[in-house]
């Protein structure tokens, strides 16, 4: 569960996570209709963890900032700081809450479906995420225009919602990889929601990808991490 902390500007609120002790609350460094910090979101509900939300509007450049750049180099969100600890990646963010904070786990012990989790996750994080990044859409639209952007994006997700259809074809389960949400499940609705709310794709191509969208919609933990839901979204 998010706490909202707004009252402070962001260089201090990076200059007091820096500072932080290691029995203080999570913080994590979000915003709001990034993929990659609803992951994380996720986990965090899917943990029970309570958490400090950060805010860090991508829209007006603030990953840029060299206090936030501090926290994450590469100038992406999500940042997560657990005392000392300060992790820049949701992928690593994962790994590091799964170590740490073991109550539902999110990788099975079986190898085989351990496996098909991080290749679920690999695909999203690897071969379609990335490819509909601030930083490859605007040169882009720099280059082309905003049609062109969207037409890119759309080709890229197509392409990987194909790739993931055909992995899960036949899954029978509530979710990807089982009856409990695992970590392939936690890569796998932000990329739908996103493909659906912001890039029009049609989901009647992917029937198994739609159910499980459906799946997900349903559950707490998914549903608190909505981008709509959290405290930097747009009103209207």
């Amino acid at each position: 569960m998010a706490s909202d902390d707004s009252s402070k500007t962001q260089q201090e609120e990076i200059a007091g996570a820096e500072a932080t002790p290691a029995s203080s609350k999570l913080k994590l460094y979000s915003f709001w209709r990034s993929s990659c910090s609803q992951r994380v979101r996720i986990a965090l509900n899917l943990k029970g963890l309570e958490y400090e939300y950060r805010a860090v509007n991508l829209l007006a450049k603030e990953q840029s900032d060299p206090e936030f750049e501090k926290l994450n180099p590469i100038k992406y969100v999500p940042a997560l700081v657990d005392g000392d600890t300060v992790i820049g990646d949701s992928f690593a963010i994962l790994l590091y809450l799964e170590d740490m904070y073991p109550q539902h786990p999110l990788l099975p012990k079986d190898p085989k479906q351990r496996a098909l989790n991080i290749q679920i996750a690999s695909i999203i994080a690897s071969s379609i995420q990335p490819l509909q990044n601030y930083p490859v859409t605007d040169f882009i639209q720099e280059k082309f225009d905003s049609d062109e952007v969207i037409k890119w994006i759309q080709h890229h997700v197509n392409r990987g919602f194909t790739a993931l259809e055909k992995l899960l074809k036949g899954c029978s389960t509530t979710y990807a990889t089982g009856n409990e949400v695992q970590l392939g499940d936690i890569f796998l609705e932000p990329q739908i929601y996103g493909g659906i709310k912001r890039f029009g794709i049609d989901m009647s191509n992917y029937p198994v990808l739609a159910r499980l969208h459906e799946a997900y919609m349903e559950h707490p933990a998914f549903q608190a991490a909505l981008p709509e839901k959290q405290p930097d979204a747009p009103s209207s």
